[in-house]
Protein backbone atom coordinates (compact mmCIF):
# COMPACT_ATOMS: atom_id res chain seq x y z
CA UNK A 1 0.00 0.00 0.00
CA UNK A 2 2.85 2.14 0.59
CA UNK A 3 5.22 1.17 -1.88
CA UNK A 4 5.25 4.46 -3.70
CA UNK A 5 6.19 6.25 -0.79
CA UNK A 6 10.06 6.28 -1.26
CA UNK A 7 12.95 8.04 0.58
CA UNK A 8 13.26 10.50 -2.37
CA UNK A 9 9.31 11.81 -2.47
CA UNK A 10 9.30 12.21 1.50
CA UNK A 11 12.29 14.28 1.06
CA UNK A 12 11.43 16.05 -1.34
CA UNK A 13 7.81 17.43 -0.13
CA UNK A 14 10.29 18.01 3.00
CA UNK A 15 12.44 20.61 1.10
CA UNK A 16 9.37 22.04 -1.07
CA UNK A 17 7.33 22.95 2.38
CA UNK A 18 10.81 24.76 3.60
CA UNK A 19 11.30 26.26 0.98
CA UNK A 20 7.83 27.38 0.24
CA UNK A 21 7.90 29.31 3.76
CA UNK A 22 11.94 31.11 3.22
CA UNK A 23 12.27 30.22 -0.59
CA UNK A 24 16.00 31.79 0.16
CA UNK A 25 17.22 29.27 2.27
CA UNK A 26 20.11 26.88 0.17
CA UNK A 27 18.30 23.26 -0.26
CA UNK A 28 20.84 21.54 -2.23
CA UNK A 29 22.14 18.21 -1.75
CA UNK A 30 24.82 18.81 0.74
CA UNK A 31 22.90 21.76 2.18
CA UNK A 32 22.21 22.62 6.10
CA UNK A 33 18.67 21.94 5.95
CA UNK A 34 19.47 18.88 3.06
CA UNK A 35 21.85 16.92 5.19
CA UNK A 36 19.20 17.75 9.01
CA UNK A 37 16.23 16.26 7.13
CA UNK A 38 17.69 13.37 4.95
CA UNK A 39 18.09 11.44 8.09
CA UNK A 40 14.63 11.93 9.35
CA UNK A 41 13.30 11.03 5.71
CA UNK A 42 15.01 7.32 6.14
CA UNK A 43 13.41 6.78 9.23
CA UNK A 44 10.08 7.82 7.77
CA UNK A 45 10.43 5.66 4.81
CA UNK A 46 11.43 2.88 7.33
CA UNK A 47 8.48 3.33 9.35
CA UNK A 48 6.09 3.54 5.95
CA UNK A 49 7.70 0.05 5.23
CA UNK A 50 6.83 -1.35 8.50
CA UNK A 51 2.96 0.28 8.81
CA UNK A 52 2.86 -2.07 5.04
CA UNK A 53 3.87 -4.83 7.23
CA UNK A 54 1.78 -4.54 9.99
CA UNK A 55 -1.03 -4.10 7.51
CA UNK A 56 -0.22 -7.13 5.46
CA UNK A 57 -0.20 -9.32 8.64
CA UNK A 58 -3.43 -7.60 9.89
CA UNK A 59 -5.60 -9.53 7.31
CA UNK A 60 -5.91 -13.47 7.17
CA UNK A 61 -5.30 -13.42 2.89
CA UNK A 62 -2.02 -11.48 3.54
CA UNK A 63 -1.02 -12.80 6.66
CA UNK A 64 2.43 -14.77 6.74
CA UNK A 65 2.39 -18.49 8.44
CA UNK A 66 3.33 -17.03 11.68
CA UNK A 67 0.86 -14.66 11.99
CA UNK A 68 -2.05 -16.93 10.32
CA UNK A 69 -1.48 -19.38 12.67
CA UNK A 70 -2.05 -17.07 15.52
CA UNK A 71 -5.33 -16.08 13.70
CA UNK A 72 -6.50 -19.75 13.28
CA UNK A 73 -6.06 -20.33 16.81
CA UNK A 74 -8.80 -17.67 17.30
CA UNK A 75 -10.90 -20.15 15.97
CA UNK A 76 -9.47 -23.11 17.31
CA UNK A 77 -7.63 -24.23 13.70
CA UNK A 78 -4.22 -25.14 13.95
CA UNK A 79 -2.20 -26.89 11.09
CA UNK A 80 -2.17 -30.64 10.95
CA UNK A 81 0.69 -31.90 12.24
CA UNK A 82 3.59 -33.81 10.06
CA UNK A 83 2.53 -37.50 10.08
CA UNK A 84 4.74 -40.38 10.03
CA UNK A 85 4.97 -43.12 7.10
CA UNK A 86 3.61 -46.94 7.51
CA UNK A 87 5.49 -49.36 5.65
CA UNK A 88 5.78 -53.15 4.49
CA UNK A 89 8.97 -55.00 6.02
CA UNK A 90 9.45 -58.29 5.09
CA UNK A 91 11.94 -60.70 7.08
CA UNK A 92 13.39 -63.98 7.11
CA UNK A 93 12.48 -64.54 11.06
CA UNK A 94 9.68 -62.60 13.17
CA UNK A 95 11.66 -59.85 14.26
CA UNK A 96 10.46 -58.39 18.39
CA UNK A 97 8.28 -55.58 18.22
CA UNK A 98 10.14 -52.28 19.23
CA UNK A 99 12.91 -53.04 16.80
CA UNK A 100 15.02 -50.54 14.61
CA UNK A 101 16.54 -50.50 11.75
CA UNK A 102 18.34 -48.04 9.00
CA UNK A 103 17.61 -48.62 5.28
CA UNK A 104 20.51 -48.88 3.09
CA UNK A 105 22.31 -45.84 1.67
CA UNK A 106 19.69 -42.99 3.30
CA UNK A 107 19.75 -41.36 6.95
CA UNK A 108 16.31 -43.00 7.44
CA UNK A 109 15.26 -45.07 10.51
CA UNK A 110 12.22 -47.38 11.06
CA UNK A 111 10.77 -49.10 13.81
CA UNK A 112 8.74 -52.11 13.68
CA UNK A 113 5.19 -51.67 15.38
CA UNK A 114 2.92 -54.78 14.32
CA UNK A 115 2.98 -58.01 13.00
CA UNK A 116 1.06 -58.41 9.79
CA UNK A 117 2.16 -62.22 9.08
CA UNK A 118 5.22 -64.74 9.48
CA UNK A 119 8.47 -62.54 9.02
CA UNK A 120 6.28 -59.62 7.84
CA UNK A 121 5.75 -56.43 9.90
CA UNK A 122 4.55 -52.78 9.96
CA UNK A 123 7.44 -50.21 9.96
CA UNK A 124 6.79 -46.98 10.94
CA UNK A 125 9.20 -44.35 9.88
CA UNK A 126 11.17 -42.34 12.39
CA UNK A 127 10.90 -39.18 10.77
CA UNK A 128 7.48 -37.17 9.80
CA UNK A 129 6.63 -36.85 6.28
CA UNK A 130 6.49 -37.70 2.73
CA UNK A 131 10.10 -38.38 3.31
CA UNK A 132 9.49 -41.66 4.33
CA UNK A 133 7.62 -42.54 1.12
CA UNK A 134 9.68 -43.31 -1.42
CA UNK A 135 12.65 -44.99 -0.75
CA UNK A 136 12.85 -48.90 -0.25
CA UNK A 137 15.48 -51.54 -0.07
CA UNK A 138 17.16 -53.84 2.22
CA UNK A 139 17.32 -52.77 5.79
CA UNK A 140 20.03 -52.72 8.54
CA UNK A 141 19.63 -53.60 12.13
CA UNK A 142 20.40 -51.38 14.41
CA UNK A 143 21.46 -53.61 17.16
CA UNK A 144 22.35 -57.50 16.25
CA UNK A 145 19.23 -59.90 16.08
CA UNK A 146 20.18 -63.75 15.68
CA UNK A 147 19.33 -65.29 13.21
CA UNK A 148 18.28 -62.35 10.72
CA UNK A 149 19.57 -63.15 7.59
CA UNK A 150 16.72 -61.01 5.01
CA UNK A 151 15.23 -57.52 5.90
CA UNK A 152 13.58 -55.63 2.99
CA UNK A 153 11.16 -52.66 3.42
CA UNK A 154 9.17 -53.30 0.60
CA UNK A 155 5.81 -51.68 0.39
CA UNK A 156 4.01 -48.39 1.48
CA UNK A 157 1.32 -48.57 3.35
CA UNK A 158 -0.02 -45.54 4.55
CA UNK A 159 1.82 -42.22 3.59
CA UNK A 160 3.57 -39.93 5.98
CA UNK A 161 2.12 -36.11 5.23
CA UNK A 162 4.16 -32.92 5.64
CA UNK A 163 2.98 -30.42 8.12
CA UNK A 164 0.01 -28.60 6.52
CA UNK A 165 1.07 -25.97 3.94
CA UNK A 166 -0.02 -22.02 4.62
CA UNK A 167 -2.48 -22.06 1.38
CA UNK A 168 -4.32 -25.22 2.58
CA UNK A 169 -4.48 -23.56 6.23
CA UNK A 170 -5.47 -20.01 4.95
CA UNK A 171 -8.31 -22.13 3.00
CA UNK A 172 -9.95 -23.95 6.00
CA UNK A 173 -9.48 -20.69 7.95
CA UNK A 174 -12.27 -18.89 5.36
CA UNK A 175 -14.02 -22.08 4.66
CA UNK A 176 -14.94 -21.98 8.97
CA UNK A 177 -17.01 -19.02 8.32
CA UNK A 178 -18.93 -20.81 5.78
CA UNK A 179 -19.49 -23.81 6.77
CA UNK A 180 -19.38 -25.14 10.53
CA UNK A 181 -18.23 -28.34 11.00
CA UNK A 182 -20.52 -29.78 14.03
CA UNK A 183 -22.36 -33.51 15.26
CA UNK A 184 -21.14 -35.55 12.68
CA UNK A 185 -23.11 -32.73 9.27
CA UNK A 186 -20.46 -33.17 6.47
CA UNK A 187 -18.03 -30.18 7.26
CA UNK A 188 -17.21 -32.20 10.24
CA UNK A 189 -16.55 -35.38 8.63
CA UNK A 190 -14.55 -33.34 5.86
CA UNK A 191 -12.51 -31.85 9.01
CA UNK A 192 -11.85 -34.83 10.88
CA UNK A 193 -11.29 -37.20 8.20
CA UNK A 194 -8.55 -34.69 6.62
CA UNK A 195 -6.93 -34.89 10.01
CA UNK A 196 -6.05 -38.66 9.60
CA UNK A 197 -2.49 -39.87 8.42
CA UNK A 198 -2.07 -40.91 5.13
CA UNK A 199 -5.29 -38.93 3.58
CA UNK A 200 -5.12 -36.00 1.12
CA UNK A 201 -9.05 -35.80 0.07
CA UNK A 202 -12.67 -36.80 1.46
CA UNK A 203 -15.77 -36.48 -0.28
CA UNK A 204 -18.73 -37.38 2.19
CA UNK A 205 -22.39 -38.83 0.88
CA UNK A 206 -24.82 -38.47 3.44
CA UNK A 207 -27.60 -40.99 2.98
CA UNK A 208 -25.88 -43.15 0.52
CA UNK A 209 -27.39 -46.47 1.38
CA UNK A 210 -30.68 -45.16 3.42
CA UNK A 211 -31.24 -43.01 6.53
CA UNK A 212 -28.26 -42.91 9.05
CA UNK A 213 -25.61 -44.47 6.36
CA UNK A 214 -22.82 -42.26 5.19
CA UNK A 215 -20.36 -42.70 2.67
CA UNK A 216 -16.58 -41.50 2.96
CA UNK A 217 -14.66 -41.73 -0.34
CA UNK A 218 -10.23 -41.13 0.41
CA UNK A 219 -7.84 -39.96 -1.86
CA UNK A 220 -4.12 -40.69 -0.07
CA UNK A 221 -1.74 -37.92 1.18
CA UNK A 222 -0.16 -38.45 -2.48
CA UNK A 223 -2.95 -38.02 -4.44
CA UNK A 224 -3.78 -41.67 -5.62
CA UNK A 225 -5.54 -44.39 -4.72
CA UNK A 226 -5.23 -45.03 -1.16
CA UNK A 227 -3.90 -48.77 0.14
CA UNK A 228 -6.32 -51.11 1.43
CA UNK A 229 -4.35 -50.79 4.75
CA UNK A 230 -5.13 -46.98 4.43
CA UNK A 231 -8.50 -47.79 3.93
CA UNK A 232 -9.01 -50.00 6.68
CA UNK A 233 -7.50 -47.67 9.23
CA UNK A 234 -9.41 -45.17 8.25
CA UNK A 235 -12.57 -46.87 8.99
CA UNK A 236 -11.59 -47.49 12.24
CA UNK A 237 -10.74 -44.26 13.38
CA UNK A 238 -14.10 -42.93 11.97
CA UNK A 239 -16.41 -45.76 12.59
CA UNK A 240 -14.77 -49.69 13.42
CA UNK A 241 -16.89 -52.40 11.71
CA UNK A 242 -18.16 -53.72 14.72
CA UNK A 243 -19.34 -50.94 16.75
CA UNK A 244 -21.40 -49.28 14.26
CA UNK A 245 -23.81 -46.90 14.92
CA UNK A 246 -22.26 -47.03 18.27
CA UNK A 247 -20.27 -43.97 18.84
CA UNK A 248 -17.12 -45.42 18.94
CA UNK A 249 -14.86 -43.50 16.72
CA UNK A 250 -15.28 -39.76 15.06
CA UNK A 251 -18.83 -40.94 13.88
CA UNK A 252 -21.63 -39.78 16.47
CA UNK A 253 -24.11 -42.61 17.38
CA UNK A 254 -26.52 -43.51 14.85
CA UNK A 255 -24.08 -43.28 11.78
CA UNK A 256 -23.54 -46.44 9.74
CA UNK A 257 -20.19 -45.50 8.24
CA UNK A 258 -18.63 -47.06 5.03
CA UNK A 259 -15.17 -45.61 3.70
CA UNK A 260 -13.93 -46.38 0.35
CA UNK A 261 -11.10 -45.43 -1.58
CA UNK A 262 -10.71 -43.31 -5.27
CA UNK A 263 -10.91 -45.42 -7.95
CA UNK A 264 -8.05 -44.82 -10.59
CA UNK A 265 -8.91 -44.37 -13.62
CA UNK A 266 -6.45 -44.97 -17.07
CA UNK A 267 -5.67 -43.13 -19.53
CA UNK A 268 -4.08 -43.79 -22.97
CA UNK A 269 -2.14 -40.89 -24.66
CA UNK A 270 -2.46 -40.61 -28.19
CA UNK A 271 -0.36 -37.94 -29.62
CA UNK A 272 1.82 -36.57 -32.69
CA UNK A 273 4.64 -34.92 -31.60
CA UNK A 274 7.36 -32.50 -33.67
CA UNK A 275 10.51 -32.79 -32.03
CA UNK A 276 13.27 -30.92 -32.31
CA UNK A 277 16.41 -31.73 -34.53
CA UNK A 278 18.37 -34.61 -32.20
CA UNK A 279 15.53 -36.11 -30.22
CA UNK A 280 12.72 -38.85 -30.54
CA UNK A 281 10.30 -40.33 -28.70
CA UNK A 282 12.67 -43.72 -29.11
CA UNK A 283 15.01 -41.45 -26.48
CA UNK A 284 14.69 -43.04 -23.08
CA UNK A 285 15.31 -39.66 -21.28
CA UNK A 286 12.66 -37.76 -23.95
CA UNK A 287 10.13 -40.30 -23.18
CA UNK A 288 11.08 -39.89 -19.39
CA UNK A 289 10.18 -36.10 -19.32
CA UNK A 290 7.20 -36.99 -21.77
CA UNK A 291 6.12 -39.12 -19.21
CA UNK A 292 6.97 -37.13 -15.98
CA UNK A 293 4.85 -33.99 -17.63
CA UNK A 294 1.75 -36.04 -18.46
CA UNK A 295 2.08 -37.44 -14.27
CA UNK A 296 2.45 -34.35 -13.65
CA UNK A 297 -0.71 -32.78 -15.41
CA UNK A 298 -2.52 -35.60 -13.86
CA UNK A 299 -1.27 -34.89 -10.45
CA UNK A 300 -2.67 -31.69 -10.64
CA UNK A 301 -6.04 -32.94 -11.33
CA UNK A 302 -6.11 -35.91 -9.39
CA UNK A 303 -5.19 -32.57 -6.20
CA UNK A 304 -8.54 -30.86 -7.15
CA UNK A 305 -10.70 -34.18 -6.72
CA UNK A 306 -12.27 -33.48 -3.85
CA UNK A 307 -12.97 -30.22 -4.32
CA UNK A 308 -14.66 -30.85 -7.71
CA UNK A 309 -18.20 -32.64 -8.53
CA UNK A 310 -15.45 -34.38 -11.14
CA UNK A 311 -11.95 -34.55 -13.08
CA UNK A 312 -11.93 -33.32 -16.43
CA UNK A 313 -9.21 -34.73 -18.46
CA UNK A 314 -8.71 -31.66 -20.85
CA UNK A 315 -6.55 -32.20 -24.06
CA UNK A 316 -5.66 -28.78 -24.85
CA UNK A 317 -4.35 -28.44 -21.06
CA UNK A 318 -2.31 -32.02 -21.96
CA UNK A 319 -0.77 -30.76 -24.68
CA UNK A 320 -0.06 -27.48 -22.96
CA UNK A 321 2.02 -29.00 -20.38
CA UNK A 322 4.21 -31.04 -23.25
CA UNK A 323 4.52 -28.02 -25.00
CA UNK A 324 6.72 -26.83 -21.68
CA UNK A 325 9.18 -28.75 -22.91
CA UNK A 326 10.68 -26.29 -25.21
CA UNK A 327 13.76 -27.75 -25.51
CA UNK A 328 12.39 -30.88 -27.00
CA UNK A 329 9.34 -30.59 -28.43
CA UNK A 330 8.27 -28.15 -31.38
CA UNK A 331 4.62 -28.74 -31.91
CA UNK A 332 1.80 -30.80 -30.17
CA UNK A 333 -1.09 -32.10 -32.48
CA UNK A 334 -4.01 -34.80 -32.94
CA UNK A 335 -4.03 -35.64 -29.07
CA UNK A 336 -6.83 -38.45 -28.70
CA UNK A 337 -7.30 -39.89 -24.68
CA UNK A 338 -8.43 -43.29 -24.95
CA UNK A 339 -8.91 -43.66 -28.26
CA UNK A 340 -10.86 -40.48 -28.71
CA UNK A 341 -9.99 -36.94 -29.77
CA UNK A 342 -12.41 -34.97 -26.93
CA UNK A 343 -11.63 -34.65 -23.34
CA UNK A 344 -12.61 -36.91 -20.78
CA UNK A 345 -14.54 -36.77 -17.94
CA UNK A 346 -14.03 -39.21 -15.07
CA UNK A 347 -16.47 -40.00 -12.83
CA UNK A 348 -16.75 -38.27 -9.68
CA UNK A 349 -14.71 -40.90 -7.39
CA UNK A 350 -12.34 -41.59 -10.04
CA UNK A 351 -8.76 -40.25 -10.26
CA UNK A 352 -6.67 -40.07 -13.78
CA UNK A 353 -3.14 -42.44 -13.94
CA UNK A 354 -1.32 -42.85 -17.17
CA UNK A 355 -1.19 -45.71 -18.90
CA UNK A 356 0.08 -46.03 -22.26
CA UNK A 357 1.49 -43.13 -24.33
CA UNK A 358 1.80 -43.65 -27.83
CA UNK A 359 3.79 -41.48 -29.58
CA UNK A 360 2.88 -40.48 -33.87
Amino acid sequence: MYENITYEKILKRMLEKVTAQNPNIDSREGSIIYNALAPAAVEMQNMYIALDTILNETFADTQSREYLIKRCAERGITPYPATKAILKGEFNIDVPLGTRFSLENTSLNYTVIEKIAYGIFKLECEMAGTIGNYNFGSLIPIEYINGLQYAKLTELLIPGKDEEDTESLRKRYFASFNEQAFGGNIQDYKTKVNALAGVGGVKVYPAWNGPGTVGIVIISSEYKAPTQELIKTVQEAVAPTQNQGQGVGIAPIGHIVKVNGVTPYSVCVETKITFKSGYSFDDENVKASIESKIDEYFMDLNKTWADSDHITVRISQLEAKLLELTEVIEDVKGTKLNGEEKNKELGPNEIAVREEIVVG
